[in-house]
C-alpha cells in the first residue's frame, strides 16, 4: 500500500498533478491517497523530501523454479478442426523453446480427436498430450481446467501459451487460479530474458496507450494468452517425428458442474476479416457514414473485406463486426489499406502483423505512418476514388 509520512510531507502538490489516476488530493497541506490507487509508484519517483513509499507483501518463491521445464501449447480444437491460433502458437512456442533448450509440446483436449495429434507434430511440436475423452466432448470451464491443471502439476511446464480466443479466456483463468501462478492475458509479443530465461509477456496496457512487459519471477508457470494472427506458424513439415502421450485422467476431474443442453454453429460471419487477403479500412477520417460507401467500393474492386477503428464503430457509422484493435478483431492480410486512421495503438495492436500497410491520411504525423510500408499524405476523398478509378481501369484491361 502507499504510505505518506505526514511529517515529512510539505503539501507541494507535486505528487498530486503526476498521478494520470487522480488518486492523491492535498487536503489540509497533506496529500491524501484515494482508493484509485494502483501503486505505480510514478507519485514515489518525483517527490522529493521522500514523504511518499509502497509498502508491498514479500513475495513468496514456488519452491525450485528449475523443477519446471519445457514449453506447453494448449492446442484448441473447435468442432473437429484444430482452432488456427494452435498452429500460430507453435511457431511463438518453438523459439521459446529453442532459446531455454527445451522441449515443446502440445497439449490436445477433446472428443474423437484422433489425427489432430500428428498435425501438431508437422507444425512444431516434440509431445503431444492427448486427453481424449467423452466428457471433453462439450467445452465447459471446469472439465478442460481441471484437465490441464492435472497435467500440469504431473509433468511441471515453465511456460503455458493458449489463445486469447472465447475460449482460452474463459478457463485459462482457471489453471492460472488453480497452480496458484500468474497469467498475463491478451499479449502480443513473447521473449526470453537473456539473464535468468524469465518469460518477457508484453500487452497493451491501460487501455492500450502503452505496451507494457510483464514477468512472473516467483511462480511456475509462467502462463500467457496470446491474441490470434499475431504470431506466424511455421512451414508445415509433415516429415517431422514426435511422441504422442495418451494420458487418461480421472473421471471425477472431467464431470462438470455445467451441463451443454446444445451447441449451435453460427453462419460463418459475412464480415469474414480474419481470413480475408485484403482489407480495407476506414477511421474517423471518413468524417460520417457515407464515406464507407468508398470503403467498400474500393474493398469491392480489390476482392478485399471491409474494416474500420474504434472510433467509426463508436460513432455509428459501421457494425461491430468490422471492428480492428485491442477491442476488436486482430487481422494479418496480405494487403491492409488504412483510410483516415491516425493509427493509435489500440488500432495498430489489431493490424501491425499485415505484410503491406499502406496508408492515407492528411495528417504527415499521424502514427500510423510509423508502422506504414507505404504512406500517402492526403485528402482521403480524393485519394480514394482515384484508386478506386485506376484499379477498375487495371481489371477491365
Amino acid at each position: 500500500m502507499l504510505q505518506i509520512d505526514i511529517e515529512a510531507c510539505i503539501g507541494c502538490g507535486v505528487c498530486e498533478s503526476t498521478c494520470t489516476f487522480g488518486a492523491i488530493k492535498v487536503e489540509g497541506g497533506v496529500a491524501v491517497v484515494g482508493d484509485t490507487c494502483t501503486l505505480c509508484g510514478s507519485c514515489v519517483d518525483v517527490c522529493e523530501v521522500g514523504a511518499l513509499s509502497i509498502e508491498r507483501e514479500e513475495k513468496v518463491t514456488q519452491g525450485n523454479l528449475a523443477d519446471w521445464s519445457g514449453v506447453w501449447v494448449y492446442a484448441e480444437c473447435r468442432h473437429g478442426r484444430l482452432a488456427p491460433v494452435a498452429l500460430e502458437l507453435l511457431g511463438a512456442g518453438r523459439k521459446l523453446a529453442e532459446k531455454r533448450g527445451v522441449s515443446l509440446s502440445a497439449v490436445l483436449l477433446g472428443s474423437k480427436i484422433e489425427g489432430m495429434a500428428e498435425e501438431l507434430i508437422a507444425y512444431g511440436a516434440d509431445k503431444v498430450f492427448v486427453v481424449d475423452d467423452p466428457a471433453l466432448a462439450s467445452f465447459t470451464d471446469d472439465a478442460y481446467g481441471n484437465a490441464l491443471s492435472a497435467l500440469a502439476k504431473k509433468h511441471r511446464p515453465e511456460i503455458i501459451l493458449a489463445g486469447a480466443t472465447a475460449i482460452g479466456r474463459s478457463f485459462i483463468p482457471r489453471v492460472a487460479t488453480t497452480l496458484a501462478t500468474g497469467l498475463t492475458a491478451d499479449c502480443t509479443d513473447l521473449a526470453i530474458r537473456d539473464e535468468d530465461g524469465a518469460l518477457l509477456q508484453t500487452r497493451p496496457a491501460f487501455g492500450g496507450n502503452i505496451m507494457a512487459t510483464i514477468v512472473c519471477p516467483h511462480t511456475r508457470p509462467q502462463i500467457s494468452t496470446v491474441r490470434p494472427l499475431v504470431m506466424k506458424p511455421l512451414v508445415r513439415d509433415a516429415g517431422r517425428k514426435g511422441e504422442i502421450i495418451k494420458v487418461n485422467l480421472d473421471s471425477a476431474l472431467l464431470k462438470p458442474r455445467v451441463k451443454v443442453l446444445n451447441s449451435v454453429v453460427e453462419d460463418l460471419d459475412r464480415v469474414n476479416l480474419s481470413e480475408a487477403d485484403i482489407v480495407v479500412a476506414g477511421g474517423r477520417g471518413l468524417e460520417n457514414e457515407k464515406g464507407f460507401a468508398m470503403i467498400r467500393e474500393l474493398a469491392d474492386v480489390l476482392g478485399g473485406a471491409v474494416a474500420a477503428s474504434r472510433a467509426a464503430v463508436d460513432s455509428g457509422w459501421i457494425p461491430y463486426p468490422h471492428q480492428v484493435g485491442q477491442t476488436g478483431k486482430t487481422v494479418a492480410p496480405k494487403i491492409y489499406i488504412a483510410c483516415g486512421i491516425s493509427g493509435a495503438i489500440q488500432h495498430l495492436v489489431g493490424m501491425q502483423s499485415a505484410d503491406t500497410i499502406i496508408a492515407i491520411n492528411r495528417d504527415a504525423d499521424a502514427p500510423i505512418f510509423d508502422v506504414a510500408t507505404y504512406g500517402i499524405v492526403g485528402d482521403v476523398f480524393e485519394i480514394v476514388p482515384m484508386l478506386i478509378a485506376k484499379f477498375k481501369d487495371r481489371k477491365s484491361a
